[in-house]
């Protein structure tokens, strides 16, 4: 015992200086926005290993169809794809969004329409003179609701708005075990290689991660109290403009993010809104690494609270309350006052109102696009082969998800800055609103989707029901 006492006590000894080292070399890069490019050639060997184990899992997999074939003669059928259904697949890694292809059944019927068509052309003819006949001809049969009951099936088993709200489903397994699929024991060479990456990620990356964040977190909460007491002034705002980037940057290399940066001559420099997709709380942190933005979201408890509060003493934040209907009004005011001040920082805005699984766009909340100003879209898209970016608060709290964050293999994204846009004088908010939607939506490659996300917290409303159903009398009416 006192053997390996002394042998755990020297081996700290050796490893406790360039630990040390490490550690202030990463935060010390990451205050001043800088890289050695260790992060980028991690990537690629994850990637070369990605790729490697891809490769040994269909070789197994068509050694067992081939056992199976020769002890049955009946026809395998791979279990990863449904055998009657089309894959849809959308987005820059391949990944699947769907298990069916959906059809537009809005408009009218091809039946109707055909029958309306030839009635129409024996009127031409002089087959007959009674404009009336046309409406008599329109008749009603049980085949024409058909797609509207494909529509309810597909619904069923897959509904556009639940699928947004479920992990992104991989093509291949990127060697964790939370993923949707799980090979580690089908070879001798994948289960050496998920334990050896097992061990890596939990016994030296996520030490390493979770010391650094807590430092990140330190610094910012540290720093902003101090910022706080000092009066309201220029030198006031660089300093919580210089502490704000320090410590969003040390929290996310804590969480091993490696960020893309496209077509930055558009990112936001001035006054105005920064609108983007939200995948999850690190979105905040992926855009701040270059940019000081002034937030606005619902107010939380908790680990993220604490945040809150305490960037709110050294810069202007605004947080709310969702449920009262009220602190809106006080939002839309507040958010006026901030863009009616050319020093303020942008704002950086969510619309959705809730995360999505970086899959989709879901309704863009039309508040903000009615305060006016300038508008700076920007698309932000992961790749989930190395981790999942999708908070899912229902299932998770903070705690648990950045667990999950630092024990994924890292946190890769693409971000897309494009051109500021304003809202033209004839356009209403809600359609300036999609505008904006189906831009970020088609940079992206993301889907764009005219559901409200609230949906996962709410039943659909009477309306929209009553649209269907109005939809449907038109086209027995033949309009």
């Amino acid at each position: 015992m006192a053997l390996m006492v002394s042998f755990v006590s020297v081996a700290v000894s050796i490893l406790y200086t360039p630990f040390l080292l490490l550690i202030l070399c990463v935060i010390f890069l990451a205050s001043i926005g800088k890289s050695l490019g260790v992060r980028r050639l991690y990537v690629n060997i994850l990637l070369k290993l990605f790729e490697y184990g891809r490769q040994h899992i269909e070789v197994a997999k068509k050694l067992q169809r081939t056992d199976s074939s020769d002890e049955e003669e009946t026809p395998v059928v791979d279990d990863n794809k449904p055998p009657s259904a089309t894959i849809k697949e959308n987005g820059i890694n391949g990944t699947k969004t769907s298990v069916i292809e959906r059809q537009e059944i809005l408009g009218p019927s091809p039946e109707l329409n055909y029958k309306r068509s030839a009635s129409q052309e024996r009127v031409h003819n002089g087959h007959t003179t009674d404009p009336g006949k046309l409406e008599t001809n329109l008749e009603f049969h049980l085949h024409h609701c058909m797609d509207l009951v494909r529509a309810g099936m597909e619904s069923i088993i897959e509904d556009q708005v639940t699928s947004v709200f479920e992990a992104e489903e991989l093509r291949s397994w990127n060697l964790l075990t939370r993923t949707n699929r799980q090979y580690e024991f089908l070879t001798w060479r994948l289960t050496i290689i998920w334990a050896m990456g097992f061990v890596v990620r939990y016994f030296f990356l996520l030490p390493l991660r979770i010391l650094i964040f807590v430092i990140g977190v330190f610094t910012m909460i540290t720093s902003m109290s101090l910022i706080g007491v000092l009066p309201d002034s220029r030198f006031r705002r660089f300093l919580g403009a210089l502490a704000y980037k320090i410590s969003i940057r040390t929290l996310m290399r804590g969480m091993s993010c490696v960020t893309n940066f496209h077509d930055t001559q558009y990112m936001p420099r001035s006054y105005g809104f920064c609108v983007a997709n939200h995948t999850s709380p690190i979105d905040v942190g992926v855009l701040s690494i270059n940019t000081c933005f002034s937030l606005i979201g619902q107010r939380h408890n908790g680990f993220l609270g604490l945040l809150q509060r305490a960037l709110a003493r050294a810069s202007p934040h605004i947080w709310f309350e969702r449920s009262e209907v009220k602190d809106r009004h006080a939002v839309a005011r507040r958010l006026k006052e901030h863009i009616s001040v050319p020093d303020n920082p942008p704002i950086l805005i969510f619309p959705e109102g809730t995360c999505i699984n970086n899959t989709s766009v879901m309704q863009f909340k039309k508040g903000s696009f009615e305060v006016g100003g300038t508008i700076y879209p920007v698309a932000i898209k992961y790749d989930p082969r190395f981790g999942d970016a999708f908070w899912n608060s229902s299932r998770y709290g903070m705690l648990h998800y950045l667990l999950n964050m630092m024990t994924s293999w890292a946190i890769v994204c693409d971000v897309w800055y494009l051109p500021a846009m304003h809202r033209a004088p004839s356009e209403g908010a809600v359609d300036f609103a999609n505008r904006v939607k189906a831009v970020i939506a088609r940079r992206g490659g993301l889907v764009d989707l005219m559901w409200d996300g609230q949906l996962k917290r709410m039943k659909a409303k009477k309306e929209w029901r009553e649209l269907q159903q109005e939809e449907f009398s038109k086209r027995l009416k033949g309009e």
